[in-house]
């Protein structure tokens, strides 16, 4: 407190005015900023967009499969099983390109201390929650 707030409070204890005189935390408290920086996580959201296949996993899988394929039977069980392997083995390289290829992005909206609601988008994972306290550093979230 300082010395002009001190002889304040003496004075108005003296002629109980005590009541009239703002508590110290409120005097305070008006005096402190707003961090227009700082906020808490409300809200996360994950955004999976699917992969697409550019044609490389299916041909790679077919010849995968097709190879397998011809060491099964002689003759013509060994074309089935050799064209069945090229199918099949297509199929999988092409689901698993697209597997491979998927692609994450995270939505985190931040009620921010000034009020204001903003959305970052990130494609790594978020190292906060919803409810934590944080800070915008260099245009990304950090805890606090």
């Amino acid at each position: 407190m300082t010395t002009s707030r001190l002889k304040l409070v003496a004075t108005a204890l003296v002629f109980g005015l005590a009541t009239a005189i703002p508590s110290v935390d409120a005097a305070e408290t008006s005096s402190q900023k707003v961090c227009s920086t700082c906020g808490t996580v409300k809200h996360i959201q994950v955004i999976e967009e699917k992969g697409k296949g550019s044609g490389l996993g299916a041909v790679a899988g077919g010849v995968a499969g097709g190879l397998i394929g011809s060491q099964i039977g002689s003759g013509t069980g060994n074309t089935v099983a050799t064209v069945a392997g090229v199918a099949g083995g297509a199929y999988a390289g092409h689901q698993v390109e697209k597997k491979v290829k998927t692609k994450k992005t995270y939505k985190i909206t931040v009620q921010m201390n000034t009020g204001k609601t903003r959305v970052f988008t990130q494609e790594e994972e978020p190292a906060v929650h919803v409810g934590d306290k944080v800070k915008l550093v260099d245009g990304k979230i950090v805890p606090r």
